[in-house]
């Protein structure tokens, strides 16, 4: 199994069944055939941004007094490109990666984003215009440099 699917499929588990510990999804991955050790998960636990809430692991749902990643660090580890479609801004990464940037620009409260959209590996941001949207494509171009 590669990290790219393996973590794809660990976002799928968080969205729907919501494991509580790092042994949790060990047996919730090992039911769909994916084996994993705790140091594995503990990595992608950290770079998927993932936080323990009460309801279980969450992505962008960060506990009182603790933050997951930000929406800049979030898009320089892994927008790959960026396109404008009218008031649309069509962003891709790595597979498994698309719904944490998208929490976090949602998160970030940007002006300029009405909303998002995401896969596994594209993201869509809409922006209340085309002349906005293209203003926030140079602002992600800004942030990637």
């Amino acid at each position: 199994m590669n990290k790219s699917y393996r973590q794809g499929q660990i976002l799928k588990l968080i969205r729907s069944n919501h494991p509580h510990t790092q042994e949790d999804l060990a047996k919730a991955l090992r039911a769909i055939g994916i084996p994993a050790t705790q140091v594995t998960l503990s990595r992608d636990i950290r770079e998927l941004g993932l936080v323990k809430t009460a309801d279980g692991y969450s992505q962008g749902m960060p506990e009182a007094g603790s933050s997951g990643p930000d929406v800049i660090t979030l898009a320089r580890e892994f927008v790959q490109d960026i396109r404008v479609a009218q008031n649309l801004l069509v962003l891709r990464t790595p597979a498994g990666h698309a719904n944490s940037v998208a929490v976090a620009l949602d998160q970030a409260e940007w002006p300029e984003v009405t909303g998002t959209i995401a896969g596994d590996d594209t993201i869509l941001v809409v922006a209340p215009d085309a002349k906005t949207a293209e203003a926030l494509r140079a602002k992600f171009l800004r942030v990637l440099k």
